[in-house]
């Protein structure tokens, strides 16, 4: 399964949600599970933004080789999971044929549907507030595709 994560600019939330995602599923343990992401106005190679990488850092994880790509057709095939930071980017998903297979991440985990903030242009504090929330939610999605697919075994 490949789960790919949608913000805008890919430099801050998904690049964040991808990190948190890969070092989450290798704690569990938890086989045949991809990430990437991207943005829907990402320039191509744009690194983690600063705050981004600074908080991932603190986590011990390492932003610094991601580089931004933006948000295409191919991607959004090639993914069985495709998590929104927010509505007009799951918006831009379906529009590239993600329809049944895009949720806005918040949805996904099972909580409120609602955007994750976007630190962009943010103080450190507001980037850690990002993580905290991202890594609640990418825990609840990870339980919930174990969960899935253990009904699905039986």
């Amino acid at each position: 399964m490949h789960l790919l994560f949608v913000c805008t600019g890919n430099t801050c939330r998904s690049p964040l949600a991808e990190v948190i995602a890969r070092h989450l599923i290798a704690d569990r343990g938890i086989v045949d599970v991809s990430v990437g992401s991207a943005g829907t106005s990402a320039w191509v190679d744009s690194p983690a933004s600063d705050g981004a990488l600074l908080v991932a850092l603190e986590h011990g994880l390492n932003l610094g080789d991601h580089r931004s790509r933006p948000l295409a057709q191919e991607l959004v095939t090639n993914a069985q999971v495709i998590l929104t930071m927010g509505p007009h980017h799951l918006d831009r998903v379906e529009a590239l044929g993600g329809t049944g297979r895009s949720w806005l991440l918040t949805d996904y985990a099972g909580g409120t549907p609602r955007p994750v903030s976007d630190p962009f242009g943010g103080d450190l504090d507001v980037y850690r507030a990002t993580f905290v929330e991202l890594e609640q939610a990418i825990g609840a999605v990870l339980d919930r595709i174990v969960a899935d697919r253990s009904r699905s075994a039986h």
